[in-house]
């Protein structure tokens, strides 16, 4: 949803899991990983698009879309150290987000979409998640902001302005409208996808994007683009909440303080 935000900017572009740009025009990867989640295999964004290094990648984005601020949500801190390094050698200027959200949140969101999966496992894999983070957030030189994503949702107006003053771009009310804007989103969450293809397309299932019949049913029902998700407080058994509590509590605590 940040990305989807964001890259509603008149100079910027959301190009959603900038890892993904690596599977572009391979046939032996699975489709859902080297198409647009909204235009599927005819984009006019990826649809011919080849990543050429060693030239930057996000140079090379922002020269097919005539923005100069591309937003990459690749969450792998490999990923977006080489991406930094890249895009400082060919005279960008990087800037990094640090995106939270209650522990509890996020663990229900994969047991959602992978029930068969430990969440034992998945709490654990959060806590490592966030701990990588928090040292490139640490070691990045530049500008950087780290936001929670509830804030977000309480307050976009407020937010979103503090994002786009680290950005160096003038806030446009538009963007709290995102689900309106144009989106060609690589990978990523297929809910805020959702609600851009309710509105891009006359039937929804004629994008790429598709959702579960439990899922779209909570997105067919909101009402605003941007809406705080507590789900996790009616799907989250007591057994995992008491497990979260145990392995997670503190950890939580400390990061959902973080400023």
């Amino acid at each position: 949803m940040l990305g989807m935000i964001l890259g509603s900017h008149s100079q910027a572009f959301y190009m959603g899991e900038g890892g993904k740009a690596r599977y572009l025009g391979n046939s032996k990867t699975p489709v859902h990983k080297r198409v647009c989640k909204l235009c599927g295999e005819d984009c006019p964004v990826w649809k011919d698009f080849q990543w050429t290094p060693p030239r930057a990648l996000y140079q090379q984005v922002a020269e097919r879309t005539g923005r100069r601020v591309i937003i990459d949500s690749t969450k792998n801190d490999d990923w977006i150290t080489e991406r930094v390094a890249e895009t400082r050698a060919s005279g960008g200027q990087p800037t990094l987000f640090m995106l939270l959200r209650d522990g509890r949140a996020v663990v229900n969101s994969r047991l959602r979409k992978y029930p068969d999966r430990d969440p034992e496992q998945q709490i654990r894999q959060w806590i490592e998640q966030i701990q990588r983070s928090q040292a490139l957030y640490a070691r990045f030189d530049g500008p950087k902001m780290r936001l929670h994503y509830e804030h977000l949702a309480a307050e976009p107006d407020t937010v979103v302005r503090q994002a786009c003053d680290v950005l160096g771009l003038d806030f446009e009310p538009a963007m709290l409208q995102f689900h309106t804007a144009e989106h060609h989103p690589l990978g990523g969450n297929s809910g805020p996808q959702y609600m851009v293809a309710k509105q891009r397309f006359t039937d929804p299932e004629q994008a790429f994007v598709t959702l579960n019949p439990k899922s779209r049913q909570f997105y067919d029902a909101e009402t605003q683009p941007i809406r705080l998700d507590l789900r996790w407080n009616e799907e989250m058994t007591a057994e995992n909440i008491r497990m979260f509590e145990r392995i997670a509590g503190e950890f939580n605590q400390q990061m959902m303080s973080m400023d």
